[in-house]
């Protein structure tokens, strides 16, 4: 069950032709960090077994250090205490803050996109309206010279 769903949990963040670079690369990120974040949790398990004073003795205990670590929360209430613990540790580290900036980047970059787009429409917009309103000036103009003309040509 859980392959199947993050098969398509993946497809979901990746898919989509017409999705953006910087979408794409944040729903990559995002798929890459469940991932460490699982592994990394089992692994800080492997390198804790049996250590004196590791209190990541379980899954669900070192999954939810590996929340927090990614996060950059870090209650303090789960630790490793090994080298390869802290190394696994460094790792969630790492790619969560990487992630979370990619997100932050990505959403940014939308909202600017979204605004760019907005004023590019609004400048087009004003620019018809500022031809069309010269096209009338000139047809009033050319009816007016086309009236004086007709009036000082009968006197």
């Amino acid at each position: 069950m859980l392959p199947g769903f993050l098969t398509r949990a993946v497809e979901l963040l990746l898919g989509r032709e017409g999705r953006s670079l910087h979408l794409k690369a944040a729903g990559a990120a995002t798929a890459v960090l469940g991932v460490v974040m699982l592994v990394g949790s089992w692994a800080v398990v492997a390198a804790e077994h049996g250590a004196r004073g590791a209190n990541l003795t379980t899954y669900p205990r070192a999954l939810w250090w590996s929340i927090e670590t990614a996060t950059t929360v870090g209650y303090g209430d789960f630790f490793p205490v090994t080298l390869w613990g802290r190394v696994v540790g460094s790792v969630v580290m790492v790619v969560g803050i990487t992630t979370y900036g990619l997100v932050t980047a990505a959403l940014a970059t939308w909202f600017v996109g979204r605004e760019q787009r907005r004023r590019h429409h609004l400048a087009h917009g004003a620019q018809e309206l500022g031809e069309e309103a010269a096209r009338a000036l000139h047809e009033r103009f050319d009816r007016l010279e086309r009236l004086l003309a007709g009036k000082g040509e009968n006197p």
